[in-house]
């Protein structure tokens, strides 16, 4: 069975989003990493990062709307259809708890194994998928989402003490001799103390589960408000809802620690407007508003193997840039996932719901009255060539 690349991406446009968004997330995971201090802590506070992403995706995505409209119109909009913006309350708690999570396990773990760890969320998004919209997987889209999680589970093999195992001592010594000669550059030691075994029944372990869930329930219940109850309301009014949603959310957990006011503060202030720290800061905003496109004009099970395709190229740059080594366990877990990817190309999960495919970013902006008459338009078609 060939590929299907026209069900994968409708439109070159829906690919150039793909791959948009496959680039800034393996950016977020080494600008995090690179941000962090010798002792893998953060010289900032990370919630008023998050806090502050947020702030910047809100500015962002009104001025987006306003190239076609004005603030009067967008204020009408959001009184309009108040009632998608408490609904997206949840996405933007679940999102809130995400991207805050992300900071503390990347002080855990190396980017690599944080984004093998994340694909267990493969299967649950799946699930999760066939609940909200009634669309059943079919045997192959199965095998391959299994596969998938499979490879990510095939990390935490320590092939390297049954290769110790299997030889002499003195060649053992050997090896462990070159390693430890091989780890005394500066990016090296930055790395120090960076959980690169995966899965091991810890703290960290329940902080990577509570992420892996936040991240299916919010992209999935995302993906439904953009397509179905959101279906009409302009793409970017709908990321002015979530951002707004999530700005308050970020806000209420800086006030339950009692920092909210100490957040802003010119001393904290000054350690975030750094280059490291404002590089997260955009970089994060673009994944917010790129997200949105994805999940509106493909869906969150593709997502999910967008997700699964950074570790290729996040276990390379990480080599490079940090010398964090690639071992056996992790080239064969990318080899499975690649495959479980491969499967999936050949029948991919088709969901556009309410939604038209994306030609252009004009249709993105297109005022929802018009969206319902094309759609109306098309329904008549289609009832006319059943006739």
């Amino acid at each position: 069975m060939s590929t299907n690349w026209r069900e994968l991406f409708p439109t070159k446009l829906t690919f150039v989003i793909f791959l948009l968004y496959m680039s800034l997330f393996i950016g977020q995971g080494i600008f995090v990493t690179a941000s962090q201090e010798s002792n893998n802590s953060y010289g900032y506070n990370t919630v008023t990062v998050v806090l502050l992403t947020e702030v910047f995706k809100l500015i962002v995505s009104t001025c987006l709307y306003c190239r076609d409209n004005n603030l009067s119109s967008l204020v009408r909009d959001v009184h309009k259809d108040r009632n998608v913006l408490a609904l997206y309350m949840v996405p933007a708690f679940l999102y809130c708890l995400y991207n805050n999570l992300a900071f503390v396990n990347l002080a855990t773990f190396d980017p690599t194994t944080y984004y093998l760890l994340l694909q267990l969320r493969v299967v649950v998004t799946g699930i999760l998928f066939q609940i909200i919209f009634k669309k059943y997987l079919s045997q192959r889209q199965w095998i391959s989402l299994i596969l998938l999680t499979l490879g990510c589970m095939m990390k935490q093999v320590n092939f390297g003490s049954i290769y110790s195992d299997a030889n002499d001592d003195s060649e053992s010594a050997a090896i462990q001799q070159r390693q430890s000669l091989n780890r005394t550059t500066a990016a090296e030691t930055h790395a120090h103390g960076k959980n690169m075994s995966g899965f091991d029944f810890s703290l960290s372990a329940v902080f990577i589960l509570a992420q892996t869930i936040c991240s299916c329930l919010a992209g999935v219940y995302n993906e439904y408000l953009l397509k179905d109850k959101g279906a009409d309301v302009n793409i970017f009014v709908q990321n002015v809802f979530m951002y707004l949603d999530s700005i308050v959310c970020n806000a209420v957990i800086l006030l339950l620690r009692g920092e909210l006011l100490d957040a802003f503060s010119p001393q904290n202030l000054g350690s975030i407007m750094r280059f490291s720290v404002l590089i997260i800061i955009v970089n994060n905003a673009a994944i917010g508003i790129v997200t949105s496109f994805f999940l509106k004009y493909m869906n969150s099970i593709l997502k999910t193997f967008a997700s699964a395709l950074e570790l290729l190229f996040t276990a390379v740059l990480c080599y490079f840039l940090f010398s964090i080594p690639i071992y056996m366990n992790t080239a064969l877990a990318i080899a499975v996932v690649s495959y479980a990817i491969y499967l999936y190309t050949q029948s991919p999960v088709v969901n556009l719901g309410k939604v038209r495919p994306l030609s252009s970013l004009s249709d993105a902006t297109t005022k929802s009255t018009d969206k319902r008459k094309l759609l109306d338009e098309e329904a008549a078609e289609s009832d006319l060539d059943m006739v």
